[in-house]
């Protein structure tokens, strides 16, 4: 596949993907795309930000609040975790429990505990645990 970039100014941004069949690929391209119009507005210490949420390696709730974590920063969103599942990020995130919607392409590594439960370890050092609930379909989406 070839990949042109034309930059102009004068017209709105656009992606155009021609393909004799749509693939893998094309679907990766276009939650690309899809994902990167979504954003969302965090709130840490009085700073309000923008935050794409492709950068984001999982959204938390606590204390009845969400909480999306981008690197070593926690801000707090408006958004509930069924209306983040509800968006066009699915392709890239995964419920891990009741409390936790992880970035795939943030986790790190998985490790089995003693009591068996499966820890997950972000490349921030988030750590959280899959629940029992929660376990087939990580496996089956993580290909475990």
């Amino acid at each position: 596949m070839k990949c042109y970039t034309f930059i102009d100014k004068d017209n709105e941004e656009k992606v155009l993907i021609y393909a004799r069949e749509k693939n893998e690929l094309v679907k990766d391209i276009e939650a690309l795309v899809n994902s990167s119009a979504i954003s969302l507005t965090g709130i840490n210490d009085n700073q309000i930000i923008k935050i794409n949420p492709l950068d984001v390696c999982c959204f938390i709730s606590e204390n009845n609040k969400v909480f999306a974590l981008v690197d070593d920063n926690k801000y707090q969103i408006k958004q509930r975790l069924y209306q983040l599942e509800e968006m066009d990020i699915n392709k890239y995130f995964i419920k891990i429990n009741q409390s936790c919607y992880a970035n795939i392409k943030k986790i790190q590594s998985f490790e089995s505990t003693i009591g068996g439960a499966l820890k997950v370890i972000f490349k921030n050092k988030y750590i959280d645990y899959i629940s029992r609930r929660e376990l087939k379909n990580v496996k089956e989406r993580m290909g475990l």
